[in-house]
């Protein structure tokens, strides 16, 4: 009879990666990026454990979609209170805050429960070229498309 193998938390080993969003596809990019902070791309992957690695992404502002999604798409947030929904074009988000686009995106991919919210927060987004994670030595991935 065969056993189910669940890695042991000393097993798991995480790893630090950049990936550079310039001219890349949104939904692509963070499929792919979802992908990564699961684990999937590991031969120990099981889908209750944080068993992925940790995911840096700079320029953020130069992502590219395709069609007349600058003009269609569109982000809709919630105060809380009666009459507090916002709509905001992504043409819009993309000049006041371009690396909140990428993480809508990528949590969208992510489980919707504690799990997912650990997950996500191994997500770095950063709208330029700079990041502060240096001390981390992070390995440069080069995603397609």
């Amino acid at each position: 009879m065969y056993k189910t193998y669940y890695p042991k938390l000393d097993e798991i080993n995480q790893k630090w990666y950049v990936v550079d969003a310039d001219g890349k596809a949104l939904g692509r990019l963070a499929s792919r990026i979802a992908s990564i902070l699961r684990g999937k791309n590991k031969p120990y992957y099981s889908p209750h454990m944080d068993t992925g690695d940790f995911i840096v992404v700079i320029n953020a502002e130069k992502i590219r979609i395709s069609g007349r999604k600058a003009e269609t798409k569109k982000y809709f947030t919630h105060s809380g209170y009666m009459g507090g929904g916002r709509f905001e074009t992504y043409r819009e988000a993309m000049t006041a805050h371009p690396e909140e686009i990428i993480r809508r995106a990528v949590k969208g991919m992510l489980p919707r429960n504690t799990l997912g919210r650990q997950l996500f927060r191994k997500l770095k987004v950063y709208a330029g070229s700079e990041h502060p994670h240096q001390a981390q030595q992070p390995e440069t991935l080069e995603l397609k498309g």
